[in-house]
């Protein structure tokens, strides 16, 4: 059975995330976050999403804002190790996700200003967790 922790004053509770998805087709990868990139702003035109959304980063931002994650509306994998989803719209096959809960890590990232040490990794679990 897993300890039953309360909340208490000062607590810091992080979420790390992972989500994994393969693209199993890129133009359709593309196009999908300059759909999203539109939706969130109806005034977009598709040239101007064109411009904005180049690269697999700037498309991953896009379909993040626009849906809090990659595949929003895909479930967490697509079955069997090495099985892909080939025909989703949005070119994307999810390959699988993880949300871990940690408490009380030293320093929020908040602590950090806008300038974190450079051999920190946001993610690791701290030794003290």
């Amino acid at each position: 059975m897993d300890e039953i922790t309360a909340p208490t004053a000062g607590m810091t509770i992080s979420v790390r995330m992972r989500q994994d998805v393969v693209v199993v087709d890129p133009e359709r990868f593309i196009a999908a976050a300059r759909a999203a990139l539109r939706e969130t702003d109806p005034e977009m035109t598709e040239e101007r999403a064109a411009e904005f959304i180049c690269d697999v980063h700037d498309a991953v931002w896009a379909l993040m804002d626009r849906f809090g994650r990659l595949a929003a509306d895909a479930p967490a994998t697509s079955g069997r190790p090495g099985q892909r989803i080939l025909d989703r719209p949005d070119g994307l096959s999810p390959a699988g996700e993880r949300q871990q809960i940690v408490l009380n890590d030293p320093f929020p990232l908040q602590d950090y200003g806008c300038l974190m040490p450079e051999n920190y990794d946001p993610f690791a679990i701290p030794p003290v967790a």
